[in-house]
């Protein structure tokens, strides 16, 4: 009940805070047999730790990797599969000026009226460092997909503030993505970004942008009606990540400015006699199923919070006062967010398609 596991077969369910002594993983109901290795799941981590490039937080974690269980000469054994990452470079010191104040759009407030305390080094188990374990555990269904069925989950930065790439989503490739510290595969527009992104990062401030989600390959029929839609279930694992604000499944809001006859997607037989749609505004799926054609949506990432500029707030006991933000952060959370997303996409399908398997053979 306390919401700290994703997933129904392929479940998954994260441990840790921020300046805890680990951050980690129990992953369950992986398929035994299929083979991964503690360096596959540690490229996935590199893409996600911090300290990588100038426009991220400087914190210095190498973000290493272990697996304790369910892995026996180099293959899984069906067993739940440990996954731990311990903490190296915390700061708590930083964090000791603001634990008698509320951070303005940080969790401190509701945390401390839900459970009474919290944890005020880096937000505890509030903080983004969370999302390493999703990362492990998706680096793992990652590779199931891609392997075993030719899905492949990518997400590149699509735009930053009011910085939009100009980019065919049916064409990016990992390659594309990697090509750039800032993630996104227009090389024109990335260098505007990460200018933008150096600019707001001087200032002491922090800004936003979208994430482009795709996944590639996926079969027609994956998906539960009613409450586990497919795109239903892409949205609760997408806003589950920090920061998230919005999330929009192929047209999304700009459908609305569409008529019926120009938003649906029409149906043909291609030369191999397989059903397909001429266009795909609904992003892959039909009544929350996939329809074989490749998923595509938006996520949205509000400004970072934390910023080194002095912000009025209030003190635990309801007096007004002045915090600055302390701590090492990132100006611009999207070129770190990426392989988040992709975690989250492939954990979804994952899950969907052994469900699909238990139920359909």
């Amino acid at each position: 009940m306390a919401g700290n596991s994703f997933g129904q077969i392929f479940r998954i369910t994260t441990f840790g805070e921020s300046h805890g002594g680990a951050v980690g993983c129990v992953v369950d109901g992986c398929p035994p047999g299929f083979e991964i290795s503690e360096d596959e799941i540690q490229k996935e981590l590199d893409r996600r730790k911090p300290g990588q490039s100038a426009i991220t937080s400087p914190r210095r974690e190498k973000d290493t990797i272990k697996m304790l269980s369910g892995y026996f000469q180099g293959k899984t054994t069906g067993t739940p599969i440990l996954l731990i990452a311990y903490n190296e470079d915390a700061k708590s010191h930083d964090y000791d000026k603001l634990k008698a104040g509320y951070r303005p759009s940080h969790a401190d407030y509701t945390y401390d009226v839900k459970y009474g305390s919290r944890d005020w080094r880096g937000s505890g188990r509030a903080s983004a460092r969370e999302t390493l374990a999703r990362v492990a555990a998706g680096a793992i269904a990652q590779k199931y997909l891609r392997q075993e069925l030719g899905i492949e989950c990518l997400s590149y930065v699509e735009q930053v503030s009011d910085i939009r790439a100009n980019i065919d989503f049916n064409a990016v490739t990992r390659e594309d993505i990697e090509s750039n510290i800032v993630r996104c595969p227009d090389a024109e527009a990335a260098e505007i970004m990460i200018k933008r992104i150096e600019e707001v990062r001087d200032a002491g401030d922090s800004v936003g942008g979208v994430i482009k989600g795709v996944i590639r390959g996926i079969p027609a029929g994956l998906g539960e009606p009613v409450f586990d839609k497919l795109g239903a279930d892409l949205a609760k694992g997408m806003t589950s990540i920090n920061a998230v604000k919005g999330f929009e499944l192929g047209s999304g809001f700009e459908g609305v400015k569409l008529l019926g006859s120009e938003h649906n997607d029409l149906f043909y037989k291609d030369k191999r006699g397989k059903i397909r749609t001429k266009t795909n505004n609904a992003g892959g799926t039909l009544g929350g199923i996939s329809n074989g054609e490749t998923i595509h949506f938006r996520v949205a990432f509000k400004p970072v919070a934390t910023i080194k500029k002095d912000q009025q707030t209030v003190t635990t006991e309801g007096d007004e006062t002045t915090l600055f933000g302390a701590g090492r952060h990132d100006p611009c959370v999207l070129p770190r967010a990426v392989p988040i997303v992709d975690a989250m996409s492939a954990l979804v399908i994952m899950d969907h398609y052994l469900r699909h398997k238990a139920q359909n053979g």
